[in-house]
C-alpha cells in the first residue's frame, strides 16, 4: 500500500498544476493582451509574450472614457453595500443564534429559499418598485439592489460563526456585569472577525462583478460602474482588443488586492465556519 503512495502523490500533484494552469491561463492572457500592440494581437499566430511591450492600452483606456468617474461609482455603492450587507447580517444571526422565538427556523428557510432564487427573477419587480421610488440612476437605489442580493447568503454564512462561539462566553461576561452591547464589541465581534472578513469578501465580490443590475438601473453614462464601462469597449464600429484587456486587468485588480491583504483570515474564516462546535 505504501508503494503507491509515491504514485497517487505524485498523479494529484500533477492534476492540481493542471488544475490551477487552466483557472490562471484567461487571466494571464488578458494580461499579455493588454501589454500587446494592436498589430500583435490580430495576429493568426498567438503570440504567449508579447515582442513589443507597451502601455498605451493602458492609458487609452484610462484617458479616453469615463474610467475614473465609473471607478468612483463602483467604489461608493460597492463598499456602502458591503458595510451595510454585514452590519444587517451581524445583527440578524446574533438575534437567530441567541434569542428563541417563533418562526425562527422558517425565517432561515426563507433565507435559502430566497438565496435559490435566480437575480434576474427579482430585477424587474424591483426595477418597477425603485421606478415608483424614484430610486432609479441613483447611488442609494444600486445600494439597496445590492444589499438584498447578497444579504441573503451573508446571514446564512455568518450564522455559521456565531454558533461557534460558545453562549457559555457570553454568559460569563454578563455575570461579571458588562451589558449587551458590551458583550457584542468587546467579546462577539473579536470573535467573529474571521467570520466577517469571508462575508464581506463575498459581498464585495458579488456586487463588484455584477453587470445586469448596474446597467439595467442606471441610465446615465456618468453613473456607470465598471462592469458596465467594460461594455463600452464593444461598439457596432468593432472591439478594441487591447484596450479592453487593459481596461479588464484594471478592474480584477482591486479584486486581487484586496484578496491578498485579507486571504489568511479568509482561509480562518472558511475553517471555523465549515462545522459547528
Amino acid at each position: 500500500m505504501n508503494s503507491h503512495k509515491p504514485i497517487r502523490h505524485a498523479v494529484m500533484t500533477v492534476l492540481g498544476l493542471l488544475f490551477a494552469a487552466a483557472y490562471f491561463f484567461p487571466f494571464y492572457w488578458m494580461v499579455n493582451s493588454a501589454l500587446k500592440p494592436r498589430s500583435e494581437i490580430m495576429t493568426s499566430t498567438p503570440l504567449f509574450w508579447p515582442k513589443h511591450i507597451t502601455m498605451q492600452n493602458f492609458v487609452v483606456a484610462i484617458t479616453q472614457t469615463n474610467f475614473m468617474i465609473n471607478l468612483k461609482n463602483s467604489l461608493i455603492v460597492v463598499f456602502s453595500a458591503v458595510v451595510f450587507s454585514v452590519i444587517f447580517a451581524f445583527f440578524a444571526c446574533y438575534a437567530l443564534t441567541r434569542f428563541c422565538f417563533r418562526g425562527r427556523a422558517a425565517f432561515m428557510v426563507g433565507i435559502l429559499v430566497i438565496q435559490m432564487l435566480p437575480g434576474t427573477a427579482m430585477l424587474i419587480p424591483q426595477f418597477l418598485v425603485f421606478n415608483q421610488l424614484g430610486l432609479l440612476n441613483t447611488y442609494l437605489g444600486l445600494i439597496l439592489a445590492y444589499v438584498s442580493a447578497v444579504l441573503p447568503f451573508s446571514i446564512w454564512n455568518l450564522r455559521n460563526f456565531f454558533l461557534n462561539i460558545p453562549i457559555e462566553v457570553e454568559e460569563a461576561a454578563m455575570i461579571d456585569g458588562a451589558n449587551t452591547w458590551q458583550i457584542l464589541w468587546h467579546i462577539t465581534f473579536p470573535l467573529l472577525v474571521p467570520g466577517l472578513v469571508s462575508t464581506s469578501i463575498f459581498a464585495f465580490i458579488s456586487a463588484w462583478n455584477d453587470y445586469l443590475t448596474a446597467y439595467t438601473f442606471m441610465k446615465d453614462q456618468s453613473m456607470y460602474t465598471l462592469p458596465v464601462w467594460l461594455a463600452s469597449f464593444t461598439t457596432p464600429r468593432g472591439v478594441d482588443y487591447g484596450s479592453q484587456m487593459a481596461a479588464a486587468t484594471l478592474f480584477s485588480l482591486p479584486v486581487v488586492i484586496v484578496f491578498l491583504l485579507v486571504q489568511r483570515k479568509v482561509t480562518e474564516g472558511a475553517a471555523l465556519g465549515a462545522v459547528k462546535g
